[in-house]
C-alpha cells in the first residue's frame, strides 16, 4: 500500500516549473545588476554583495506577482 503512492524514477517531473525558473532567473539578474551598480558606486565588495542579496527576495516577490 505504501509503495503505490511512490513515483517511479522514470516518471519524475521537473524540479521547477517554467514560470518558477523565469522568476528566479529574473531575480538573480536583478541581484547581479544591483551588485554591479553598487560596486560602480564605490562600495566595497562585501557591501555590494549584501545589497545584491537584499534585492533578490523582493525581486522574487515582484516577478511572482506580475508574471501570470
Amino acid at each position: 500500500m505504501a509503495q503505490a503512492n511512490r513515483r517511479r524514477s522514470g516518471r519524475d517531473g521537473p524540479l521547477l516549473t517554467q514560470r518558477a525558473a523565469v522568476v528566479f532567473l529574473l531575480a538573480a539578474l536583478v541581484g547581479i545588476g544591483a551588485t554591479a551598480l553598487s560596486v560602480l558606486a564605490g562600495n566595497a565588495w562585501p557591501v555590494a554583495v549584501s545589497v545584491g542579496g537584499g534585492v533578490v527576495a523582493p525581486a522574487v516577490l515582484f516577478f511572482n506577482q506580475i508574471i501570470d
